[in-house]
């Protein structure tokens, strides 16, 4: 029970850093005038990832993102239960962090930058939003068991990740937002107010790209002598 509950802790605390770095690095631009661009946002979103596994994947196994631990479920790699409290401690990490980059930023900032709020372009559709997150997190969700769960990979701790989800916003941000991940999307959501049918994309895509990532990698590519690896709490 204790280690589950440091496992929660940790959980909620990376989401925090990660949505709190992301959705922070979106009002920055839009504070300083488009300052950092899609390559400064892009980094932002990199480099806390790679900072918040590698801190975390020792008590939690890093996971920070619900479709990172819906794949753990489908891979029966996690129980239900566990699994459904991990995605609520990352929830309420990504809402507390969101609620803190609205009282840091004036309303003149983050309103504009909807707190970071993903959304689709205005040529993209409902389907190819979908698709799109599903393609981006299936990358991710295929990097994080290549890098942290296979037991033959060099032990790199988060900084694979956070390659991989700075290539993802380069390639996503200007058309979804490359959220990638339901929390990172959810607390923002929830502390701008900003709801549209288009929140169904950041559930819907994310959950099926990581789900596929993960019953591809346990069941086709996992060595078969693979210890646990990151993300063993039970």
């Amino acid at each position: 029970m204790q280690e589950t509950r440091r496992a929660l802790v940790a959980e909620a605390m990376g989401t925090f850093a990660l949505v709190f770095i992301g959705a922070g690095s979106i009002c920055a631009n839009e504070y300083t005038g488009r300052g950092l661009g899609l390559w400064g946002v892009a980094l932002a979103h990199g480099l806390v990832l790679a900072v918040a596994v590698s801190s975390t994947m020792a008590i939690s196994g890093g996971h920070l993102n619900p479709a990172v631990t819906f794949g753990f479920f489908l891979a029966g790699r996690m129980e239900r239960s566990l699994a459904l409290r991990y995605a609520g401690a990352q929830l309420l990490g990504a809402t507390a962090a969101a609620f803190s980059v609205r009282c840091l930023f004036a309303e003149h900032v983050w309103k504009p930058a909807r707190l970071g709020t993903p959304q689709l372009a205005p040529d993209v559709s409902f389907l190819s939003g979908i698709l799109l997150e599903a393609i981006l997190t299936f990358l991710l969700v295929y990097t994080f068991w290549a890098t942290l769960v296979e037991s033959r990979a060099p032990r790199l701790g988060g900084f694979g990740m956070g390659l991989m989800l700075c290539a993802d916003m380069l390639v996503g941000l200007p058309m979804t937002g490359a959220a990638v991940n339901p929390a990172r999307a959810f607390g923002p959501a929830l502390a701008a107010g900003q709801w549209s049918v288009d929140a169904i994309v950041y559930w819907v895509g994310p959950l099926l790209g990581g789900g596929a990532a993960a019953l591809l990698y346990s069941h086709f590519v996992m060595n078969d002598g693979g210890g646990e690896g990151s993300g063993a709490v039970r």
